[in-house]
């Protein structure tokens, strides 16, 4: 639960003020939960965060809040759980869907790599090869799968095992899929992390699968943080829930993506909330984007085009950018 004051009205100061005590005591916050505490609009709150922002108290994230820190700082766990908690879920009830009974995977550390893991306790005659302890857990007691720990040090941060111990043990490993999350996701640079120990596990779990699936909610794309772990080029499959309208970056970043070879599976949002064993089903579709742009021994053709044309001279309304903005996404889940 995140720590907040209820208020009924505050002024710009005072609420400015509430935010930023809410996102030092939790390290970082959601805008919804934000608007929820301070009783506005996510639109107000939106910029609130752009005004501390500039004053250097806070940065912004997609869909958040965190404590100042550029790319090195990297928030923890109880941090992160806090964050696109529905979009985790859904984003989780669909990337279980690619994983078929008998399979061996790698699973990364993660907020949402967690929530993948209790869904994955469901499919018999599973093989889980992970380095975090909380994908440990949730499938500590699923009879019908086996969890193959790595070695290595922890990070109590995100409870994930790292150092050179974790990866000479995935030297020589070779299974079908690896699950992997992130700090961010952008078409330039691929999935990064803001630890530098955890990018190097990442990179070691990468090179042990012949597929690779990334878990990124829409608060995600377009960030760029420190350390690279997946170039765009070795990412096989992107899964990720479907942008607000507001966010144009976030369906850019999509468009860029599938571009460059990425096939999109777009979830829907989670029908409720949930903790402990079982998860809660979600309203989701696996929409696949084919690869529609040059990759590795691909032939170079021609990449499709996602956007709709303006009259020239025009300048678009606010329901046309809107238009615009779910076409491009339907174009994308039609694919």
């Amino acid at each position: 639960m995140v720590v907040g004051v209820t208020v009924s009205f505050v002024f710009a100061a005072e609420r400015r003020q509430l935010i930023l005590e809410m996102v030092r005591a939790n390290g970082a916050v959601s805008l919804r939960e934000l608007a929820r505490v301070v009783q506005t609009s996510e639109v107000t709150v939106r910029r609130d965060v752009r005004a501390l922002e500039a004053e250097g108290l806070l940065d912004r994230r997609h869909g958040g809040a965190v404590l100042p820190g550029g790319f090195t700082r990297e928030s923890g766990f109880p941090q992160k759980s806090h964050l696109a908690t529905a979009e985790k879920t859904a984003i989780a009830d669909l990337a279980a869907s690619f994983v078929e009974e008998g399979e061996a995977i790698v699973v990364g550390a993660g907020t949402t790599t967690q929530e993948l893991a209790r869904r994955l306790a469901r499919v018999p005659g599973l093989t889980v090869v992970t380095n975090s302890l909380l994908v440990a857990q949730a499938l500590a007691h699923a009879n019908r799968v086996e969890v193959v720990m790595t070695g290595g040090t922890l990070r109590g941060s995100n409870y994930a095992l790292v150092g050179s111990g974790a990866e000479q043990s995935l030297q020589g490993l070779r299974v079908s899929k690896a699950f992997l999350s992130g700090s961010g996701l952008t078409a330039e640079r691929g999935l990064s992390t803001s630890n530098m120990l955890s990018a190097s596990v990442d990179r070691a779990l990468v090179q042990a699968a012949a597929e690779v699936v990334v878990l990124a909610d829409h608060t995600k794309l377009g960030t760029d943080t420190m350390f690279q772990t997946v170039p765009t080029d070795v990412i096989t499959r992107l899964v990720t829930d479907d942008p607000p309208g507001h966010d144009d970056r976030a369906v850019t970043e999509l468009q860029a993506l599938a571009d460059q070879g990425v096939q999109i599976a777009v979830a829907g949002a989670a029908s409720g909330g949930g903790t402990g064993g079982d998860p809660v089903p979600a309203r989701h579709s696996r929409r696949d984007v084919p690869l529609p742009g040059p990759r590795r021994n691909q032939v170079h053709g021609t990449a499709p085009q996602l956007r709709t044309a303006t009259v020239l001279g025009e300048q678009p309304s606010a329901g046309d950018r809107e238009r615009e903005r779910a076409a491009r996404v339907a174009d994308l889940r039609r694919r």
